[in-house]
């Protein structure tokens, strides 16, 4: 793997400490601003919407320079976001500083997977995008944790101060290793929007919209669900995490092995599984044990589904992908703050803390049965005589493309 991946990675690490950190520490900023957890919540809705907006935004402005000099500038961006969340005054200043950093977060990743795609051969793209992406998984095991412990010993600005740095070593990686990569010659903006007319760039998205939001919808409330409902100690927050954060890291590296052999069933196992373990959640979550073992399941599940979706849509979308990559990084988040702000709903309409994973179940599902839809839909396009998009058979779209 070319050691630009690894600049790409540092710069994830520190996007994904800055994406997952607030979930240990909702109830330390809840407390210091007076508010609910709930309300804490809309600081995770928030920063999803934030990336689900800004991946498109950011990525059609960043069309005219080199991806490498937009990855800089989205890195600055990122900087300056956490900087304002760590000063912020008080809780709408921090929201807003949370909505500035995620700006710079879809399409960092999407730009990012474009170009780690473009590093290696076509054997090997899954493979160097779930090595760009070990950056946000390893944010869980060391990012996240210590910014936790961090956050509940001196203070939660202090974590997004320290965060802001880890922004400045990612931004200085970036300049001195990724490679001057301009945009394909002859692709225009055009060409980038084309490819949201394929019906399986679309359900794609979706996939990724309901399946990584099954892990949020668990994951957002699981500081209140394992001190109020599994009996931890505030303090054992940070080894949880520790344990979601190295599932992540396990379901990330087989997520990219396998989905260079065998994607859409790579798919099936991952999301099938993933809807069971949120279900068995609600109880599991009732014993110290068990609750940590499905924590850790729930992390490898649920980021087993991130290179085999990612490389799914730069697939579907090869002739012009950036653009729809970046929006299915989007996707993610819109999935994140489509459960976080569920979850808030079951909890707030009294069904208890662990109601959250009976959505995170019933929306890991619904992506199953649109990755069963989707396999149906290209075999049906893949039989003789068969009209696809744009009104030539398949076996002329196959011709095309030998």
């Amino acid at each position: 793997m070319p050691l630009a991946l690894l600049a790409l990675a540092i710069g994830a690490f520190g996007i994904g400490t800055t994406e997952f950190v607030i979930m240990g520490l909702l109830p330390e900023v809840a407390g210091d601003y007076g508010v609910s957890i709930p309300t804490a919540g809309y600081l995770v809705t928030g920063y999803a919407l934030g990336v689900m907006f800004g991946a498109p935004l950011m990525t059609v402005l960043g069309t005219k320079i080199s991806r490498k000099r937009m990855l800089m500038l989205l890195m600055g961006l990122f900087i300056v976001g956490n900087l304002l969340s760590a000063l912020a005054p008080a809780f709408s200043v921090m929201l807003i500083g949370r909505i500035v950093a995620s700006l710079a977060h879809g399409a960092f990743f999407g730009i990012g997977s474009v170009v780690a795609a473009d590093l290696v051969t076509p054997d090997k793209k899954a493979g160097a995008i779930a090595m760009m992406f070990t950056g946000l998984t390893v944010a869980n095991v060391v990012g996240v944790p210590l910014g936790t412990l961090v956050g509940q010993s001196v203070g939660w600005r202090v974590t997004f101060g320290i965060v802001a740095a880890l922004g400045v070593v990612g931004l200085a990686g970036i300049a001195r290793l990724v490679p001057d990569m301009p945009k394909a010659a002859g692709v225009h903006l055009r060409h980038e929007l084309a490819a949201f007319k394929n019906v399986q760039v679309l359900l794609a998205m979706a996939m990724t919209v309901l399946g990584f939001g099954g892990v949020f919808a668990a994951i957002t409330y699981i500081a209140p669900m394992m001190t109020h409902v599994a009996g931890f100690a505030d303090g054992s927050v940070t080894w949880l995490l520790v344990l979601f954060g190295l599932g992540m890291v396990g379901g990330n590296l087989v997520g990219g092995r396998f989905a260079d052999r065998a994607l859409m069933p790579m798919l099936y196992v991952s999301l099938g599984a993933l809807a069971v373990v949120l279900a068995l959640f609600t109880l599991t979550a009732h014993d110290k044990l068990l609750s940590a073992i499905t924590i850790a399941l729930i992390g490898a599940l649920g980021f087993a589904t991130v290179p085999p979706l990612q490389k799914r849509v730069l697939d579907q979308a090869h002739a012009a992908p950036t653009l729809a990559s970046a929006v299915n990084i989007g996707a993610f988040n819109l999935g994140n703050a489509l459960s976080a702000w569920l979850g808030g709903l079951v909890i707030a309409a009294g069904l208890g803390y662990t109601a959250p994973n009976w959505v995170g179940a019933a929306l890991a599902a619904g992506a199953l049965a649109l990755a069963l839809v989707s396999a149906a839909l290209e075999r049906r396009a893949g039989e003789p005589g068969t009209v696809v998009a744009g009104g030539a058979p398949a076996e002329q779209r196959a011709a095309v493309h030998h």
